[in-house]
């Protein structure tokens, strides 16, 4: 799903079945709750296999929330697994959203970012479909010499950008707690030759990734803005 997220002062009371992706899970628990989501419509962007919009629809009881990705197969498999009456997906771009102005209370982007060609477009597409006074709730990383940029795109854009805070520290620690599943379930499904590619995509300790996060050179930061 993600990188992970933990803090001392985190610990979420899980379905059972919920538990093997506690660390994830907890990444979403932290942006989601930075606004109220109870009975909102939400729009989560670049949704991915859909786990964490999963669980905002099963835990944080939104009105509704719909997914959308780029990614047709991504979309199929979503609409395969899950079930869920207040839960849908579609695909769709982050820079050209599939919906008219003012559609959601609340939109959310977790780990996507990085990959999009042009962060301006995106943040003018979130505020066309925000309504006034939704929120646009946010995480990813990006390297240190990239992340004041991050910040000036932001601050440029018409959202109002209200907070941000660097939660690189807590994203190691879910890391860690991470790593010795995520290689081993690696080791066991993956042939040798792409073991590498998926644990440094994984963000296993001692990847490059991974160190970058341990020495500084890459931020994961997360940033509430609003409209």
């Amino acid at each position: 799903m993600n990188y992970g997220y933990h803090s001392p002062s985190l610990e979420l009371k899980l379905n059972e079945e919920d538990e093997i992706e506690r660390y994830p899970i907890q990444l979403y628990s932290f942006i989601a709750n930075q606004a109220e989501i109870i009975d909102k419509n939400i729009l989560e962007i670049g949704s991915g296999r859909g786990g964490g919009a999963s669980f905002i629809a099963r835990y944080l009881h939104p009105k509704s929330i719909t997914g959308i990705d780029i990614s047709k197969d991504a979309i199929e498999l979503c609409s395969k697994i899950y079930n869920i009456p207040n839960l849908n997906f579609i695909v769709g771009d982050a820079e050209n959203i599939p919906f008219v102005d003012n559609s959601y209370d609340i939109l959310i982007n977790v780990e996507s970012s990085h990959c999009y060609g042009d962060m301006k477009k995106f943040l003018n597409e979130s505020y066309r479909v925000l309504k006034p006074g939704g929120f646009f709730l946010f995480c990813d990383f990006r390297t240190k010499s990239s992340i004041q940029e991050l910040y000036d795109q932001f601050s440029n854009s018409d959202l109002q950008f209200i907070n941000r805070v660097d939660i690189t520290d807590n994203i190691l620690s879910g890391l860690d707690n991470l790593s010795s599943y995520r290689e081993k379930h690696i080791d066991e499904s993956v042939p040798l030759f792409l073991r590498k590619i998926f644990k440094t995509y994984a963000g296993i300790k001692g990847t490059e990734i991974y160190n970058a996060f341990s020495s500084g050179s890459m931020t994961y930061i997360c940033a509430i803005l609003k409209k």
